[in-house]
């Protein structure tokens, strides 16, 4: 047995690679191609049928995920973005366990109301990551894409939060006040633990000087936030997507370039080998699940009518919610473009102040710095707005996943119909991934939604290069500028490089010869120094919020890759 789950292991890790390498060529979100490889594999006569615990998808391979895609969230995206995410991830979340709790209970009457929001709780939260799939490879606008990632990473919280809370209510031991405490208490704990678990390991990695050590700590760090969160009954899951927006913030400040570049690499591995596994598991078991039905005293049949119906009332019910929230943003892009004027205003007069004392100045220099990250905020309102076409694309992206394929397997053996509700969140899930997955990249090319114009995207990244090159030029103009054995740099060599810092964005792609010789030694210096007068620049530019997540993403990416040429990983 032990060697059959061993084969089938290594099986699914070659079928998710085979899966990732063709599916995108063929047109086909590779999620959605997985379901349906696991699906045909699951009649095949000679193939085992695989029992996995539940609780282990939820405590072993869900936080990993999460972390996972949290670290690749830029914080300030999320920040800008917080109202719809947070509306999709924790209102229409709430809204869709209770409407669907309330259907379950309609159409099988026997089952309690605290069961049928348990399986609400189950079906509820959408898995973003067929979606995206499709998004990236479409081209959708990038701010879609964060809301979809954002939803993704904290409704999974809200619905575990609600199934721990409808589970305890089947057996009668909860009223609605400890319901409402409950959650309560689940959020801001998370929150808490989430943020002192992420920069505990931020402080700690930031101490390490080898990227093997810090890699380690990164992969015990979702862990490091959720179990504690766990164990206290706060929500693991939000202390998980706290901990990664944590850590992906707080990278670029204290983690070294080799750093960075070893844990996306590393992360992107773990992330393509769970989340698409967990995706050909949910059909690999559709056999299963089917005969737990058949061999019961339910009907497959009507089972599956009933997941269709569940299925219908979810889409109505994003549909309906999209509606009002889309209107809501578009009120937003109104009010940022009625405040530009007063904004420039208020700069003006902050302006006027800095000859003031220098306590005085002090002060204005601050607040100014506030007020232009609130132009920064309402310009990517106003240049990255989310429209009607937009808001078609995001109510049709709710296909479920992950969660869903754990959460209804961990449902107690006590709950009545359990084999039943079991198969309606099955089928809510497939039906979903396979009608709204296929049919979502002909609405968006009707739709003809596009992302970012190249060539705007082109000119703020030379804008950006144009200030760090400019930081570069300041400190080669600094008279006090040394070698690290105190004597000055030769007057050719300061020449050299104010040559290569006038074309950096080259000079960055350009690897150097590790050949050291007397000026090859300072010009590998003085461009280490340029290159650390560039993080700093980039550093600050990420502060302001003026730039998009992609420049800043993109020259960050260029920097780590000459940095880490400047100093090799030795490998053992």
């Amino acid at each position: 047995m032990q060697l059959q789950h061993g084969l089938l292991a290594i099986a699914a890790v070659l079928t998710i690679v085979a899966v990732a390498k063709v599916a995108p060529r063929v047109g086909v979100a590779v999620p959605i191609a997985l379901v349906v490889v696991g699906v045909g594999a699951s009649y095949v006569p000679f193939v085992p049928n695989l029992n996995v615990d539940p609780h282990l998808i939820l405590t072993v391979v869900l936080p990993p995920i999460l972390y996972s895609a949290a670290v690749n969230v830029h914080a300030t995206d999320f920040r800008r973005n917080v109202k719809a995410i947070g509306g999709l991830s924790v209102l229409l979340v709430v809204i869709s366990a209770l409407a669907v709790g309330f259907l379950l209970h309609w159409l099988i009457p026997d089952l309690g109301l605290a069961a049928a929001i348990a399986l609400g709780a189950v079906v509820s939260p959408p898995d973003a990551v067929a979606a995206i799939s499709i998004g990236k490879r479409l081209g959708l606008p990038p701010r879609l894409v964060i809301v979809l990632e954002g939803e993704g990473l904290i409704n999974d919280a809200t619905a575990l939060v609600m199934l721990r809370s409808a589970i305890a209510a089947t057996a009668g031991v909860v009223s609605l006040w400890d319901v409402v405490g409950d959650f309560a208490f689940a959020v801001v704990a998370g929150l808490i633990i989430g943020l002192a678990a992420g920069l505990l390991t931020v402080w700690v990695r930031a101490k390490l000087d080898e990227p093997v050590l810090t890699t380690a700590i990164s992969f015990v760090a979702p862990f490091l936030a959720f179990v504690p969160a766990e164990e206290m009954h706060a929500s693991g899951v939000l202390a998980v997507v706290v901990a990664g927006l944590v850590t992906g913030h707080q990278s670029a400040r204290h983690f070294t370039a080799q750093d960075r570049i070893s844990e996306r690499t590393n992360w992107r591995t773990i992330q393509l080998l769970l989340d698409n596994g967990v995706f050909l598991l949910m059909g690999y078991q559709i056999v299963t699940v089917v005969g737990d039905v058949h061999h019961g005293e339910d009907d497959v049949g009507g089972t599956l009518l009933i997941g269709l119906a569940v299925t219908a009332a979810l889409v109505l019910l994003r549909v309906l919610f999209v509606v009002p929230l889309i209107a809501l943003v578009r009120r937003d892009q109104r009010r940022a473009l009625e405040r530009r004027d007063r904004l420039q205003g208020i700069l003006a007069r902050l302006a006027e102040r800095q000859h003031e004392s220098p306590k005085s100045a002090a002060r204005a220099s601050w607040l100014a710095s506030l007020v232009r990250r609130r132009q920064a905020d309402d310009a990517y309102l106003t240049t990255e707005g989310l429209g009607w076409r937009g808001g078609a694309a995001l109510a049709w992206a709710g296909m479920r996943g992950v969660v869903t394929l754990a959460a209804a397997q961990s449902l107690p053996q006590s709950v009545p119909h359990r084999a039943q509700l079991i198969l309606i969140a099955f089928t809510v899930a497939i039906v979903t991934l396979l009608g709204q997955g296929a049919t979502l990249p002909v609405l968006i090319r009707r739709l003809r939604i596009a992302g970012t114009d190249a060539e705007t995207d082109r000119r703020e990244l030379a804008r950006l290069i144009g200030e760090i090159t400019a930081e570069g030029e300041d400190l080669l103009d600094n008279p006090d500028l040394r070698q690290t054995n105190g004597l000055p740099f030769d007057p050719e060599v300061l020449d050299a490089a104010r040559r290569e810092n006038a074309a950096l964005g080259e000079a960055l792609t350009q690897p150097h010869d590790p050949t050291e010789s007397s000026s090859g030694h300072q010009r590998r210096e003085l461009h280490r120094l340029l290159l650390e007068s560039a993080q700093a620049a980039l550093l600050d530019a990420r502060e302001s919020g003026t730039y998009s997540s992609r420049a800043l993403g993109h020259v960050q990416h260029l920097l780590d890759n000459e940095v880490s040429s400047l100093d090799p990983v030795e490998v053992h």
